[in-house]
């Protein structure tokens, strides 16, 4: 029996009388990152959106969106710990879950935060050693990236209506890492633009997302449309969004971008 506070990235505290053992994971990348500490059996619920590990959409109960969280379900399965994220979660659901069990938050801007919400999960379910391992695989990689040509660059995350992605965002974080300039860098999360708006931001390249918005073929023939000159390009969202273990893979798939932009 542990009697010990532990405070989340809000600053928010939390009481821990025992290392948890059954854990809610509100965020697909912090689910994974579980996965990798060695958490499976002390996991009892994830979200519908929660697509790695695989397997886990057959072992575990599912309990809800991001953003629609089924308290029922939650409830059945009376977690010591929840782990969610501000942006991702809701602020009502997550008050409402704060009311009944340990609710551990994060929120990730920078490249630092995700390192440092790596450490502080794994000191809370006891896996440091693992965390560890994982941050230095992670810094390890970003060693061997190479920087891109540091062309002017528009992130879009969602169509109808478009939007952006801006400073204060971890997407726009990795995006100045591979040394790429973000248009939006004077604008702050996920400005709404029109048409007429990318077009007179004239970025030269445009990167579309693969998520949240499941952008194809033919949306990027629709920004070629109203941005003749650029070069845009379909990339793995996840690679520039999920800030957890996944990180490790981020390096060698942005080296893999250095033609796209020409470097």
């Amino acid at each position: 029996m542990i009697n010990r506070i532990v405070f989340d990235q809000m600053n928010n505290q939390i009481e821990l009388t025992q290392f948890p053992r059954r854990i809610v994971s509100l965020v697909p990348s912090q689910t994974e990152l579980l996965f990798d500490l060695g958490l499976g059996d002390r996991i009892v619920g994830i979200t519908k959106f929660c697509i790695h590990p695989k397997q886990w959409r057959d072992s575990k109960i599912v309990v809800g969106g991001t953003k629609n969280f089924h308290f029922d379900i939650i409830q059945k399965l009376q977690p010591d710990l929840i782990i969610c994220n501000k942006e991702e979660n809701y602020a009502e659901g997550i008050e409402i879950l704060k009311k009944s069990y340990p609710v551990w938050i994060s929120e990730i801007i920078t490249i630092d935060d995700a390192l440092s919400m790596i450490r502080s999960i794994s000191l809370i379910t006891n896996e440091e050693k693992s965390g560890i391992k994982i941050i230095v695989e992670i810094q390890n990689a970003f060693e061997q990236l190479k920087l891109l040509k540091p062309v002017s660059t528009l992130y879009l995350m969602w169509r109808d209506p478009w939007m952006g992605v801006a400073n204060k965002t971890f997407i726009h974080s990795m995006v100045e890492k591979i040394g790429l300039v973000n248009i939006l860098q004077n604008q702050e999360r996920y400005p709404v633009l029109s048409n007429k708006e990318i077009s007179d931001l004239n970025p030269s390249v445009v990167l579309l997302s693969s998520e949240p918005y499941p952008f194809t073929e033919k949306h990027s023939q629709e920004i070629q449309e109203i941005l003749p000159k650029a070069k845009i390009h379909l990339v793995d969202g996840e690679m520039f969004s999920w800030y957890g273990s996944r990180m490790r893979l981020a390096p060698d798939y942005f080296n893999s971008l250095e033609l796209m932009v020409g470097k």
